[in-house]
């Protein structure tokens, strides 16, 4: 079954209280790997990201009678992800009592010791170059680079116009390739 037609049942499906549980479970299992990778390349941990997953599926079924449909499931769910994602990172910044650079060197040394991260040197690399990205370019960043997000879609996850948003994604690639270029 296609995509696109698995989603329009699955749309159909949540609005209808009989057929809502259903529906919400092929929804969790069509998205599920998608917004983990979104999540795990903001919070780096496994465990981290697996918890956020939970939490933003939670935050979707409770709120599942506010979904009209007007946009794809996908957008929803990436925007529940990400608010879920920088509720996170801010949280995990005030247990630490720590500035930014704190929490990203952290969330860097968990990487490295994250035993079901397999990245080679030159991976290891460019997320060590993302960490040097403030949160919303990283966040745009990843969508993009690896999400393959467009920017129409990033506009309504993220209540941010087009133009902010490409210019974020130039600025981060910049940082990016200078960041690798020096090191």
């Amino acid at each position: 079954m296609s995509n696109k037609k698995e989603e329009t049942e699955i749309i159909q499906g949540l609005s209808n209280p009989s057929t809502q549980a259903k529906a919400f479970s092929a929804c969790v299992r069509m998205y599920q790997e998608r917004l983990y990778w979104h999540i795990r390349k903001m919070v780096l941990s496994h465990e981290d990201a697996n918890d956020v997953l939970q939490n933003t599926f939670m935050k979707a079924w409770n709120g599942i009678n506010n979904f009209r449909g007007d946009s794809q499931i996908l957008t929803w769910l990436y925007k529940i992800a990400t608010n879920e994602t920088m509720t996170f990172l801010a949280n995990k910044r005030l247990r630490n009592l720590s500035g930014i650079e704190e929490v990203e060197n952290l969330l860097l040394n968990q990487l490295r010791s994250d035993e079901y991260f397999s990245g080679a040197e030159a991976e290891m690399k460019l997320q060590e170059a993302i960490l040097t990205l403030p949160e919303k370019q990283r966040l745009v960043f990843n969508m993009k680079y690896f999400d393959n997000i467009t920017y129409e879609q990033m506009e309504e996850i993220l209540n941010t116009s087009v133009g902010a948003l490409k210019a974020s994604y130039h600025h981060a690639t910049k940082k990016i390739e200078k960041f690798l270029t020096d090191s």
